[in-house]
């Protein structure tokens, strides 16, 4: 398959931004104590704030705000068992919202919840995404808060809930995608049914989510088979646990820890790219920024040479 990215427009809560012909970096706030990448570093609303501006300076073309850890064995989506509850995630998120468009009234903004009535409050206060790890499968109400506010939408794909990843079999290739496939499809197919616009919608394969660590790397090499939904693709690779356990063998047997993880998160996300990804999710955003950049650049010429 040639490398190839379509250009589109993605409309949001209050403006449109297109997508494809650069890669938008979406700079990752954690709002948590118990992040698997930087748990407990922005749980004060000050320091989140400063955080996403800090992004915002360092190149980052939109912010996603999480409150909720959603790494491998949480309780998140699992009923009230053991997770946060909603009161909770707006008391740490909605403070850190208000913040950051204080400073910067042009920010966008992504919220990452899978809770309706999160999603509302972040969306009254300016928020112009709402990003479901679900992909609109946790709660039935979603759908409908999404279409009434008009807002932007990620829906990513999640095999099962958090704290049943570990004990699922590994699938062979064409199962694997087979999986994703239908799974964003029929995410997809419930986000238009309650009336929310196609060209709101942006698909999330879920590297990490419920896939087993080879599984993912399946899944970078045939992304671009995801574009026959014909959505834009977001890629969320920064810092996740299958690039530790890949570099493992540099690490004395052990999984390469988060803060050595930042060089594989460029090569996998690169490789997003080149395989069809508008946008990529990510911790660091200045070296993202270059990276990402090269990528456009080989993309530009492989079009340009596809032409002539």
């Amino acid at each position: 398959m040639p490398l190839s990215r379509s250009v589109t427009q993605w409309k949001l809560r209050s403006r449109t931004l297109e997508l494809g012909s650069r890669t938008l970096l979406m700079g990752v706030v954690n709002i948590t104590p118990d992040s698997f990448s930087d748990g407990g570093n922005f749980l004060e609303p000050g320091e989140a704030v400063r955080h996403g501006l800090e992004l915002i300076e360092a190149g980052a073309d939109l912010l996603d705000l999480g409150a909720e850890s959603t790494k491998p064995g949480s309780m998140a989506g699992s009923g009230n068992a053991s997770r946060v509850s909603a009161e909770e995630e707006m008391r740490r998120l909605l403070p850190v919202i208000e913040g950051i468009l204080k400073s910067r009234a042009e920010a966008v903004i992504s919220v990452d919840t899978y809770k309706a009535t999160t999603a509302q409050a972040a969306l009254r206060l300016g928020a112009e995404i709402v990003n479901d790890v679900s992909g609109f499968a946790w709660d039935a109400e979603m759908p409908s808060v999404c279409a009434n506010a008009g807002c932007g939408v990620v829906l990513m794909h999640t095999r099962g809930r958090p704290n049943e990843w570990r004990g699922q079999q590994q699938l062979p290739a064409d199962d694997l995608m087979g999986v994703v496939r239908s799974g964003l499809g029929e995410s997809l197919r419930k986000a238009v049914v309650a009336n929310v616009a196609v060209e709101s919608i942006v698909l999330d394969p879920g590297y990490g989510f419920g896939k087993k660590f080879d599984e993912n790397y399946t899944l970078l090499a045939r992304q671009a088979e995801l574009l026959e939904l014909e959505r834009p693709i977001l890629a969320g690779v920064s810092r996740k646990s299958f690039l530790g356990h890949t570099l493992s063998e540099l690490f004395d047997g052990t999984q390469a820890p988060v803060a050595s993880r930042e060089t594989a998160g460029l090569a996998a996300m690169v490789t997003a790219i080149l395989h069809g990804a508008s946008i990529v999710r990510v911790h660091e955003v200045r070296a993202a920024l270059e990276a990402a950049r090269i990528a456009d650049a080989v993309l530009l010429s492989a079009s340009t040479s596809h032409e002539a």
